[in-house]
């Protein structure tokens, strides 16, 4: 068996976004087992010194575009730099990763975590409405009536504040963070560090 995984991210972060599938594809490559676990980074910043974006400077605003402009080019991936459904609760998109990682396990989650993604990034659709995370999980061949009870049971929600918890006591205080025996990577541009990290 492969080296493993800690996926630290959340389901509105541009930047996982842009990293989900490379992601994905090089873990395969590799033969790692991925924990997927999506994170409230709402209760990560005010610990770690992080700020939501309305109130980080101007400039660091700015050059946020300038970034996120950059990678959309280089990486060819379709991304809206300003989505109609931005920002917005992520609490119910990540309960619903969670819940598709109990009824699938990590590949499910995987899936649907691109996917959800791509629905913020990409297709402008409000990932904190249950009737479009419902026809997400449809449009993957997943049991949305099921992942739609499961999201909301305690049981989710209580894996989902472990993971932040967890998230919190690793200082991990960024997303996507990728974990690999207790070594932080932080950020889609570290994925060439993972690769040799799982290669080593």
């Amino acid at each position: 068996m492969g080296k493993t995984v800690d996926y630290y991210f959340s389901p509105m972060s541009p930047w996982t976004y842009l990293g989900h599938a490379r992601f994905a594809d090089l873990v395969q490559r590799c033969g790692a087992v991925v924990n997927v676990k999506p994170v409230d980074f709402g209760k990560v910043f005010p610990l770690s010194g992080g700020l939501p974006l309305a109130k980080r400077a101007p400039q660091r605003q700015a050059y946020r575009m300038v970034e996120l402009r950059r990678f959309r080019d280089y990486l060819k991936l379709p991304l809206n730099l300003e989505p109609k459904f931005f920002p917005a609760a992520t609490d119910l998109a990540a309960a619903f990763i969670v819940a598709a990682g109990r009824a699938g396990g990590s590949d499910a989650a995987m899936r649907l975590a691109g996917a959800v993604l791509r629905a913020c990034w990409a297709e402008e659709r409000n990932i904190a409405d249950i009737e479009t995370l419902s026809a997400i999980c449809k449009e993957q061949g997943m049991n949305a009536g099921q992942l739609a009870a499961a999201a909301q049971s305690d049981a989710v929600r209580a894996e989902y504040e472990a993971h932040t918890q967890e998230a919190i006591a690793r200082n991990v205080f960024g997303a996507p963070s990728y974990v690999i025996g207790g070594e932080i990577f932080w950020g889609q541009d570290r994925l060439d560090f993972v690769e040799r990290a799982l290669a080593a």
